[in-house]
């Protein structure tokens, strides 16, 4: 009644005529409220504005904001090579912004890098940017093996990242290679970066590509080609670091001290197999690339390096995994001589005890005549007899080596 009654005060004098100026209504499903009241508008005067809260209709409450917008790292745009930057406005664009700006300029394009969008996000992206919604139903979800494929104008390549974890010794739950999914879709105009987990962070590489205009000027291709070479950079430093594990691992497992357990060992060639998923599957890729036609013909020779980079990356992968299966072998082996040479000790130390047994056991049958029972030197010359027999058998067996 009393929002009825205010309506009533405020009420224009002209309230049947949706189309006056600077009036609409506020709820026509609701003939009970107020039906007109001022459009968006600074009052003055805090009893205008308590009266203004009262008059405001429950939807007039903002609604929760849809998508995931931390998900955009970084949106900028890029013409000639050098990233726009206009006096007056932010560093990082809005993508809606990006994309009209890339539109109305010539050789512009527009880089936009997210980290883990949702659905919501990546559906108003493809909406902005056109893409296929098989594609942006792809980017959102990770795992996916590295490959290349093109829907319309718009290639996707996905890149696997990874990074080596540091530990102070190899255990059977040490974590040596974490991996995470990259995503690049390159269309005539925009390059958009979809990244997944925390490996492969990619704001070095703008940072380093911005400082390269010669390749910068290339378009959307050339962030395609900074974001592999990184990559592939950080597959041949994994593979240093893991080179090393595997040295210590190798001294180990030849110590004269070395320990019993293999399951480091197993773990280490779990990690691996994880490593190789990232970098083997990444040659056909490249090579597509290289003989498709959507590459420009000057970014070949950069391409190239980063499939020859990726060749090195690769042997020293495939060399890991057989010098790890030999260390592996040779860590069984190892493990089995023991076990004989444990068990050929058991058995001489077994057979030195049975001597005395033998002589103990004969003595206490329970017969009326033994021979030496009567005589005061039976016993000593009986402990004599184990002693002699034993040390016999204990010099023997030391001397062929199973003592």
């Amino acid at each position: 009644m009393l929002g009825r009654e205010l309506g009533e005060e405020f009420r224009p004098p002209d309230f049947e005529d949706e189309a006056a100026p600077g009036w609409h209504r506020e709820s026509p499903d609701d003939p009970g409220r107020v039906g007109f009241r001022r459009r968006a508008r600074r009052r003055s005067g805090a009893f205008r504005q308590l009266l203004e809260g009262l008059l405001r209709p429950p939807a007039a409450i903002p609604a929760p904001r849809r998508g995931n917008p931390d998900a955009v790292v970084d949106c900028a745009v890029y013409t000639g090579g050098a990233r726009r930057s206009d006096p007056g406005q932010p560093r990082q664009l809005p993508y809606q912004e990006a994309a009209r700006l890339a539109r109305r300029r010539r050789n512009a394009f527009v880089w936009l890098g997210l980290h883990e969008p949702d659905q919501a996000t990546m559906n108003q992206i493809a909406e902005v940017f056109g893409l296929h919604e098989l594609i942006a139903e792809r980017a959102v979800s990770s795992g996916h093996r590295p490959g290349v494929e093109t829907v319309g104008e718009v290639t996707r390549l996905v890149l696997r990242a990874a990074r080596y974890v540091e530990h102070d010794r190899l255990t059977d739950t040490s974590e040596v290679v974490e991996t995470g999914d990259i995503t690049v879709l390159v269309g005539p105009w925009f390059a958009i970066t979809v990244r997944h987990g925390a490996v492969g962070p990619l704001w070095a590489v703008r940072q380093e590509l911005e400082k390269r205009p010669d390749v910068l000027r290339h378009g959307p291709w050339a962030v395609a080609y900074a974001v592999g070479s990184r990559l592939v950079d950080s597959y041949l430093d994994v593979a240093g670091h893991v080179e090393r594990d595997l040295e210590r691992l190798e001294e180990e497992s030849f110590a004269v001290t070395r320990s019993t357990g293999i399951a480091h060992i197993y773990q280490l060639k779990r990690e691996m197999v994880e490593f190789k998923r990232a970098v083997l599957p990444l040659a056909d890729p490249l090579a597509r690339l290289l003989e498709g036609r959507e590459l420009p013909a000057a970014l070949r020779p950069y391409l190239v390096d980063v499939r020859g980079r990726l060749s090195r990356a690769v042997d020293r992968v495939a060399g890991f995994d057989d010098l790890l299966n030999s260390i592996l072998q040779a860590r069984l082996a190892q493990i089995s001589i023991d076990q004989n040479d444990d068990m050929r000790k058991i058995a001489a130390w077994a057979a030195i005890a049975a001597v005395p047994t033998v002589i103990a056991g004969i003595y206490g049958m329970n017969f009326a005549v033994i021979p030496g029972l009567d005589s005061p030197y039976g016993f000593p010359g009986a402990v004599a007899a184990m002693f002699l027999i034993g040390g016999g058998l204990y010099w023997r067996l030391k001397r062929s080596g199973w003592l």
